[in-house]
């Protein structure tokens, strides 16, 4: 009964992670804005550290089937 929410949350986590992920190195690349308004740098390391962190606490929801 509870791997139901289980497998929603981590698939949550996980497409939000890396949809992050794939946008931020997207306009990376283009030498785009991340965040405007903001360093660069700094917009772009805040945006892959919470892409990751979601994506860790995807993969981690997953496995607690």
């Amino acid at each position: 009964m509870e791997s139901g929410p289980a497998i929603f949350a981590g698939l949550v986590f996980c497409l939000f992670g890396g949809g992050l992920l794939t946008w931020t190195v997207t306009r990376v690349r283009r030498r785009r804005p991340v965040a405007q308004g903001v360093s660069p740098v700094a917009s772009a390391s805040v945006a892959s550290l919470v892409s990751l962190v979601s994506l860790v606490l995807g993969a981690w929801c997953l496995t607690r089937l």
